[in-house]
């Protein structure tokens, strides 16, 4: 244990910090110094401006945006350096092929004979589908995904890498969004109709 001196920096400090704790009227005057520093800096401190709502006399103002232009006005100035984005992709006809691939991915999805394991399972979608969505699938009960496809494809939305392919199944209806892919139409994602 350090042996404590009445000499030196750290005495002085140890006298200075422990003065309020020697009685209860040390104390009460320490809390008193603290407040009134704290009120004298409170005064010398410059207002904050007052809010808007203040200003316009405690009334809650309403504001309105300017109305947007809907020609654009030529200049000479430097053309802006932000880029803005542009339109979806432009729908176009489905693509039969990706049709054809969502109904052999529906046939694989429902074929889980009894005593089937669940790699059996993805094994016979793994070629239909994404990398990224199998991953996902890895996670789904092979028993939940139904049992038939009770109705043909047919195509909801398309554009020229991606579609969106209604399946009626006997556990409801599957959108199935196909991408395109360097190995051809691949499903990506389903979800099922509310």
């Amino acid at each position: 244990m350090p042996i404590r001196t009445h000499r030196g920096r750290a005495a002085v400090y140890r006298r200075f910090w422990g003065w309020p704790l020697r009685s209860p009227k040390h104390l009460a005057a320490a809390l008193v110094v603290v407040g009134a520093v704290a009120t004298v800096v409170g005064l010398l401190l410059p207002e904050p401006p007052p809010s808007r709502n203040e200003a316009a006399g405690g009334r809650t103002t309403e504001y309105t945006l300017p109305p947007q232009r809907s020609a654009v006005v030529p200049t000479t100035k430097r053309p802006p350096t932000i880029s803005v984005p542009q339109a979806g992709p432009t729908p176009t006809a489905p693509d039969p092929a990706g049709v054809a691939i969502v109904e052999k991915w529906g046939e694989a999805w429902v074929n889980h004979p009894v005593g089937a394991d669940r790699q059996q399972w993805l094994n016979g979608l793994r070629p239909l589908t994404t990398d990224e969505f199998l991953t996902e699938l890895s996670t789904v009960d092979p028993v939940n995904a139904g049992n038939v496809i009770t109705g043909a494809p047919s195509a909801v939305s398309s554009t020229e890498g991606s579609m969106v392919v209604r399946l009626p199944s006997d556990i409801g209806v599957l959108n199935v969004t196909v991408n395109r892919t360097p190995a051809g139409w691949r499903v990506a994602q389903y979800d099922k109709e509310g």
